[in-house]
């Protein structure tokens, strides 16, 4: 079957003879819930939503895996995505193939079938416990060539809809929202146009959909499937694509309601842009992941920077909603509260990753709580319900700027608990020491720019900030423990130059962006310009706010072999920069790669190494566990990608092993 539309052929690949039997048994086994919420009714083994729940927090009630047997986890079977390199696409840049990025999904499974989506956008699905291809749809995404957003064809994942006479399976590739039949992989033809939608349409103003991109999965709130959007920072032109975040019905497409985050004349928080830059200024978006409170009906959002990311000069003012956890009505999308995590943003300091929904005992009260994991490297903590700090905020004074044009906000909120997981703020003192002509290089290299506290602001000759554009925290988000309200967050320890220069008034519409060609100057003779380590994972305890532990995850191989290290004698592991998270088990277990080819297992309590998995390639995803019905439980990562398309490798424990 080959369905049209008016983007071009979609080919849906057909259900293989010999499984059609076995996916209706899936299917039918899986069952399906009496609402849309994707957690009624499901398992302990199932992992129905990118968070492996409704509340986000990447925790699963499975405990066949623990800390006594772990050891004993080995491959049960790997799928490769089939994401080969393709040329002559739609819109082709000279000399350019489209291959896939990172293969950065997160699975669902439900009943004995999974379901994810490959780095070109195509949505699979297979036997949970053999990896037999069950059905494949192809969006065709790949023919409009690898999207302008700096990581080329990624996705992350697809949400699900259980709905009383079958349930679908939501895909939201660059510029749309595709409803696909779970059972068979067919476009749901009462959906929109014969299954489909175009997210631009209901935008703030006209867009290029070829400027519009989604990494994240949807998130489905009963009847509703809610979507932000992915804008590449370098877009920086009136009225560059906006952040709009939009809900349309699940059954036929329709859009029920959109919230604009950059407010115009009359909306609430409009005088936070000054001189009508909420008129030309976009981006503001929600590229991460959301979370639902579907018991209260509260939706919570992480949001990005405005355009530009790194001059403000064109958008003075606090401009809500940027880098702020916004709080709406799930059901209508009005706002019911939010925190701005960080003013007039300079650093691209994103919210980058889903929040966490829990409960934890503070100060001897019950506190239903949503937190969140910035760039900034702090933990972000709420009343879930009022949006009050669970621990008080400091309004705290940063330093000016003196860029022309800029005016940087005095002052930015600091929270006093928890402490902060990543280091923040350069100085001279941070400079790579591992060896002294490594130190003596560094600090040449550096000679001339700004060393400051957290928040100061680029500079015309070059700001080391640290975290850097990656973070602190990134997409991978943090994990909760319902149990404990421990919260494990992975960091990146690695710093930016964030250098001004006078704009390419072609591309850009402010007078100063940001320059990429001084990148380099963050490592010495391919060494980074900190010393280890480059990659963090920490648990903190949420009921008082204090760390519990820090630990190392993942190494970097080619720092470890570099000449200029050598009989220099290194820690067990540097660290690995990377924007994955972690996953929690009832097992106590804490599960990471960090970024790099090995998959952690880590004691939740202590912080100790229980076993190390090598992967075939960079494991660039968060990993997830789920269990088949027999009982067994599996651990699932998504590893490489680019010419490869990626691999999917999932774990277990041998039968005889298995409690």
């Amino acid at each position: 079957m080959n369905p049209s539309s008016w983007w071009g052929e979609r080919v849906v690949a057909p259900v293989p003879a010999m499984a059609r039997a076995a996916l209706l048994a899936a299917v039918i086994a899986a069952g399906c819930g009496p609402s849309g919420a994707p957690g009624d009714g499901a398992r302990p083994g199932e992992w129905p939503t990118y968070g492996g729940a409704p509340d986000g927090t990447k925790h699963s009630a499975l405990a066949s895996i623990d800390r006594g047997n772990v050891s004993g986890l080995e491959v049960a079977w790997t799928w490769a995505t089939g994401d080969v390199p393709v040329s002559g696409p739609v819109r082709p840049i000279p000399g350019q193939e489209v291959r896939a990025g990172n293969f950065e999904t997160t699975p669902l499974v439900l009943g004995d079938t999974m379901y994810l989506s490959t780095p070109f956008n195509r949505v699979v699905a297979l036997n949970a416990a053999t990896g037999e291809e069950y059905w494949s749809y192809d969006p065709g995404t790949a023919q409009w060539g690898r999207p302008p957003n700096g990581t080329g064809l990624v996705h992350r994942g697809v949400a699900v809809w259980n709905g009383p006479r079958g349930r679908r399976i939501f895909l939201n590739t660059r510029w749309r929202l595709i409803a696909l039949d779970a059972a068979t992989g067919i476009p749901v033809e009462e959906f929109g146009h014969r299954g489909e939608i175009d997210l631009t349409e209901h935008l703030l103003w006209p867009t290029n959909r070829l400027h519009y991109t989604q990494t994240s999965p949807p998130l489905v709130f009963e009847d509703l499937v809610i979507v932000g959007n992915g804008v590449w920072d370098g877009f920086v032109y009136p009225q560059d694509p906006p952040g709009n975040i939009q809900a349309f019905d699940v059954r036929t497409g329709e859009i029920v309601w959109n919230f604009n985050p950059i407010p115009q004349t009359g909306e609430f928080g409009n005088e936070t842009w000054e001189d009508g830059s909420e008129r030309v200024t976009g981006h503001t978006n929600a590229w991460a992941p959301m979370v639902a409170d579907h018991r209260r009906g509260l939706l919570y959002v992480p949001m990005g920077t405005p355009s530009n990311d790194y001059y403000g000069g064109d958008r003075k003012g606090d401009n809500l909603f940027a880098e702020t956890l916004l709080c709406l009505d799930a059901r209508t999308g009005e706002r019911v509260w939010h925190f701005q995590t960080v003013r007039h943003g300079l650093w691209d300091y994103d919210l980058p990753g889903g929040p966490v929904l829990y409960t934890a005992e503070v100060d001897g009260r019950s506190v239903d709580a949503v937190a969140v994991a910035g760039k900034t490297g702090f933990v972000y903590a709420f009343d879930r319900v009022t949006g009050e700090p669970v621990w008080p905020m400091e309004d705290a004074p940063v330093p000016p700027s003196d860029v022309p044009g800029e005016r940087a906000s005095p002052t930015q909120p600091i929270p006093t608990r928890p402490a902060p997981f990543a280091r923040q703020g350069f100085t001279e003192e941070d400079l790579v020491s591992l060896t002294p002509e490594l130190n003596r290089k560094a600090r040449e290299l550096t000679r001339g720019l700004r060393f400051g506290p957290l928040y100061t602001p680029p500079s015309m000759e070059g700001t080391l900030g640290l975290p850097g554009i990656i973070g602190g925290g990134n997409w991978g988000g943090a994990a909760v423990d319902p149990a404990t309200a421990y919260l494990y967050v992975k960091s990146t320890e690695s710093p930016a130059l964030f250098k001004l220069a006078e704009a390419d008034t072609s591309r850009v519409v402010a007078k100063w962006d940001i320059d990429r060609a001084a990148r380099g100057l963050t490592r010495v003779d391919g060494i980074p310009i900190i010393d280890p380590p480059y990659g963090t994972v920490t648990a903190i305890d949420m009921n008082t706010g204090d760390i519990v532990w820090q630990e190392v995850v993942g190494d970097d191989p080619g720092v470890r072999g570099n000449p200029a290290l050598a009989g220099v004698e290194l820690p067990e592991r540097l660290g690995v920069a990377g924007a994955p998270g972690p996953m929690v088990t009832a097992g106590g277990l804490v599960f990471v790669t960090g970024g790099g080819d090995v998959l952690y297992a880590f004691d939740a309590a202590t912080g100790a190494v229980l076993w190390e998995g090598a992967l075939p390639g960079r494991g660039y995803a968060n990993p997830m566990t789920y269990a088949t019905r027999d009982g067994r439980q599996f651990v699932a990562i998504a590893t490489g990608g680019g010419t490869d398309g990626g691999t999917l490798v999932v774990f277990s424990l041998s039968e005889e092993q298995t409690p």
